[in-house]
């Protein structure tokens, strides 16, 4: 009997000893968390859109309100609130258009399309200070690089019904560079959220702000056609409208900005 009650007591023990395992596994597995180690991490944001170019100071006497359009590229200083990136932004604040004779050989019987524009390009470094999460997440920034003003006029071919052919040629008839800097403010408003952390783009919001940038006095054309009026078959300095002044602008932005992940 006493024999009996020890082989029955090592055969529990036996069992014991090989569930204990398994039954350690599944608690484990269990528990444990998904694996997330390939998911890429938040790590910037892209935006694009709208932007106004308005005439701040003595500039606002020369050129009027223009219009254009916006990128920016940013990317998150590891987890906190501040973004560096670059800033891009074109507009034009005068056109003209004229038809011409193609030459004063053949006269009107080859007409052409002569335009000139008057515009504005702009680089800048940016530090902006921005909540990473949040439905409205309001910004300030600061920024600082330069604007570049040119005129140019392009030739294009007078298609029929007055829409614009292709360009016959195209040349830079006056430009200057002026350092830039100022501050900037605005929100992004989300509009849509993605959860999965294996996806790249995070979130879409749209962008509302506004840019106050100082700039250095430069020299630049005001709109209008230009005409050779010595008829010497160049455009002289003393036969262009050149105006000098501080180029600070006032620019309003609108557009969408794109949370996206780490692509690394």
């Amino acid at each position: 009997m006493r024999a009996l009650f020890v082989s029955v007591l090592l055969l529990a023990g036996a069992a014991t000893l090989t569930t204990s395992p398994a039954m350690g596994q599944d608690k484990f597995t269990a528990q444990s968390p998904a694996d997330t180690s390939d998911a890429p991490a938040i790590s910037g944001q892209f935006s694009g859109g709208l932007i106004g170019g308005v005439p701040v100071g003595g500039l606002r006497n020369n050129v009027g309100t223009g219009g254009g359009i916006r990128l920016s590229l940013a990317e998150w200083i590891n987890r906190s609130p501040v973004l560096l990136g670059l800033d891009l932004g074109f507009f034009g604040y005068g056109h003209t258009e004229e038809s011409v004779p193609f030459s004063s050989t053949v006269g009107p019987r080859v007409p052409v399309e002569v335009s000139t524009s008057n515009n504005v390009l702009e680089t800048h470094l940016t530090a902006r200070l921005q909540p990473r999460t949040g439905r409205f997440r309001p910004y300030a920034e600061a920024l600082a690089g330069f604007k570049y003003l040119f005129t140019r006029t392009r030739i294009d071919e007078d298609d029929v019904g007055g829409d614009l052919g292709d360009e016959v040629a195209s040349s830079t008839n006056f430009d200057d560079f002026a350092l830039s800097g100022g501050v900037g403010a605005g929100v992004d408003i989300q509009v849509y959220r993605q959860d999965n952390p294996s996806k790249t783009l995070r979130r879409v919001d749209l962008h509302f702000g506004v840019q106050y940038l100082l700039g250095q006095e430069a020299e630049y054309l005001t709109e209008g056609a230009l005409n050779d009026q010595n008829g010497n078959g160049q455009l002289d300095r003393s036969e262009m409208d050149i105006r000098r002044s501080r180029t600070t602008f006032l620019q309003p932005t609108f557009g969408v900005s794109l949370r996206l992940a780490d692509t690394d």
